[in-house]
């Protein structure tokens, strides 16, 4: 029997830092990126796809703003459902593409809607940050006239930040699994859906980006998924990183991640959504959470402890002691 795994890919991973965000750039990384569902698909698993948005859909937001004087300018949230489609193009062409001869793929890009809660604390603290980064002048520019919350990020330029509410139920998510269950690989939740909320007459679309690791985790717990793949860019999630007691985990229990977690391990502005988005998922129903980068997820879910390269997270590791209340 097919398991399925829904696997989390970065917006980042499609336009790099030392990227314009060309399309042919966008097509190349695409086909990097579907080696890793062809390595998944042939260890047997069904495969449902949640990729990032931020560099696209920052770009595309400065499209519309420059072309609002011949056109009107979309909202974000329509903007959010428009890299859907363009970045589930990009994957689909590439996972044709890259297929070995005789392996059939079907592959469905589904424009997906995720309930938020209209009070969620996000709307007034944004701090999810899309498209290209900006210096000097030009960040004090942005704000003046763009009217932009700009922050600075990780030491590589300013960026703009808008509000990431936490996903609440992924309305599609039925669809999806019809899909799934048939073999079908799923593109789902891109660039963390859009974000709709219940106005009580019907539902309206919000300007924000959700995190895609949280749409993810909330997709695989809805669907009940086998496996939740969180790719990144480094092998192995470390613990007291730049120390001279660094070490990476290797398999560990849900138990001791959230107290690495509680004292402060995983940076926000870096691993700890994943290991947060991680631990709801395992707190949730699930079984197993991989993090690591593309071309050892399949490796990081083998059945075979020998073979296995990654950051593996599991509900539960018998004889692990119990973490303190």
């Amino acid at each position: 029997m097919s398991r399925t795994a829904v696997v989390a890919l970065g917006g980042n991973a499609f336009t790099r830092e030392d990227q314009q965000g060309t399309f042919a750039e966008l097509a190349e990384n695409a086909r990097a990126m579907a080696e890793t569902v062809h390595a998944l698909r042939r260890a047997g698993w069904n495969v449902v796809i949640v990729h990032g948005n931020g560099p696209q859909v920052g770009n595309l937001a400065i499209q519309q703003e420059e072309g609002a004087s011949v056109v009107p300018a979309l909202p974000l949230s329509a903007l959010g459902a428009m890299t859907q489609g363009q970045l589930g193009s990009l994957i689909s062409i590439s996972l044709r593409q890259t297929a070995r001869a005789g392996e059939d793929i079907d592959v469905a890009t589904i424009v997906t809607h995720v309930a938020v809660a209209s009070d969620d604390p996000a709307f007034d603290d944004p701090r999810k940050p899309i498209g290209p980064f900006f210096h000097g002048d030009a960040v004090t520019e942005a704000v003046e006239t763009r009217g932009w919350t700009m922050v600075e990020d990780s030491g590589r330029g300013h960026r703009r930040v808008v509000p990431s509410p936490k996903p609440q139920a992924i309305l599609e998510a039925a669809s999806i699994r019809t899909l799934a269950d048939a073999g079908v690989v799923v593109v789902a939740a891109g660039g963390g859906g859009v974000p709709v909320v219940d106005e009580g007459n019907g539902l309206a679309g919000v300007d924000a980006v959700i995190d895609k690791d949280y749409a993810a985790q909330q997709l695989a717990n809805q669907l009940g998924a086998d496996a939740l793949v969180l790719v990144t860019g480094v092998t192995n999630v470390m613990v007291d990183f730049g120390r001279p007691t660094q070490r990476a985990l290797d398999e560990i229990g849900v138990d001791e991640v959230e107290s690495h977690l509680a004292d402060g391990q995983f940076p926000e502005g870096s691993m700890g959504p994943k290991v947060r988005a991680g631990i709801a998922f395992l707190r949730n129903g699930g079984s197993t959470v991989v993090v690591t980068t593309p071309e050892f997820a399949a490796t990081a879910l083998a059945d075979d402890e020998s073979s296995r390269i990654g950051t593996r997270i599991v509900a539960d590791i018998v004889g692990a002691p119990a973490a303190e209340a």
